[in-house]
Formats: structure tokens, C-alpha cells, sequence
């Protein structure tokens, strides 16, 4: 697995939310302000993305190992919940489950999605179409 070298890690030296929600207990104000602001961004992208989807969004999937923290999740929520709602499948096995889709395409068992942007009603807005889903 490859992990980068920014973000929490680049802030406050820990990839562990859980170890940066301990310090922001303990009254770590650096720890807060890298919490928040990580919380802000994520936010900040999410409604990017509902701008770019024209508002047609179903739900907000929260992966990986910060959708552990109910923390987080809560935070989001009153940042984004009037979106979409939030949807938490915590876990850590992403990059995982991606090479194993690559593979099942590789060696034939599945058909790969092939994504096509084409216009909308309005004739100026995008919107993607999924090819290859049951």
C-alpha cells in the first residue's frame, strides 16, 4: 500500500484520525485546526462534485478508515447533509477491492463500465452515462 506524505500526515505526523482526535481532546489546537480544515475540505469538494452532478445526488458514501469516526461523520453531516444523506461504510479495503475489480476484467469474468458524457435536456449541461452495468 502507498500512502502519500500530505495531509494529516504532513500537518501533525500521523495518518490515524483517531490518534489526531485524541490530541484534539487533549487540547491540541494544532490537531483541531488540521481536523477542521480537513473536514472543511472535504465538505468544500463534496458540494463541487453535487454542482458538477447538477444536484442529482442519491446518497454521500463515507469509506475507508475515517468513516470509523462518528466524529467526522457528524461533522459532515452539518456541512452536507443537505445534499444528500450520508451513508458510512467503514473500512480500509478500497485500493483492494479496486485491483480485484481490474483483475476480474483482466482475466475476462466481468465487463468493465465505460463512462460517456453526453448532453443533457438542456443541451448545455453534461451528465454521464455508465455502460456495461445489469
Amino acid at each position: 500500500m502507498v500512502f502519500g506524505e500530505g495531509g494529516l500526515y504532513a500537518c501533525l505526523g500521523t495518518r490515524d484520525l483517531r490518534e489526531v482526535e485524541q490530541r484534539t481532546d487533549s487540547g491540541d489546537a494544532q490537531a483541531e485546526a488540521v481536523n477542521q480544515a480537513m473536514i472543511y475540505q472535504i465538505a468544500k469538494e463534496t458540494g463541487a462534485m453535487a454542482a458538477v452532478l447538477e444536484g442529482r445526488m442519491d446518497a454521500v458514501l463515507l469509506t475507508g478508515g475515517m468513516a470509523h469516526s462518528q466524529r467526522l461523520a457528524e461533522h459532515l453531516r452539518s456541512y452536507i447533509d443537505w445534499i444528500a444523506p450520508i451513508t458510512v461504510y467503514p473500512g480500509e479495503d478500497e485500493l483492494q477491492a479496486l485491483a480485484e475489480g481490474v483483475f476480474r476484467v483482466l482475466n475476462g469474468e466481468e465487463q468493465a463500465k465505460i463512462f460517456h458524457p453526453v448532453k443533457s435536456n438542456t443541451g448545455h449541461r453534461k451528465r454521464l452515462i455508465v455502460h456495461g452495468l445489469d
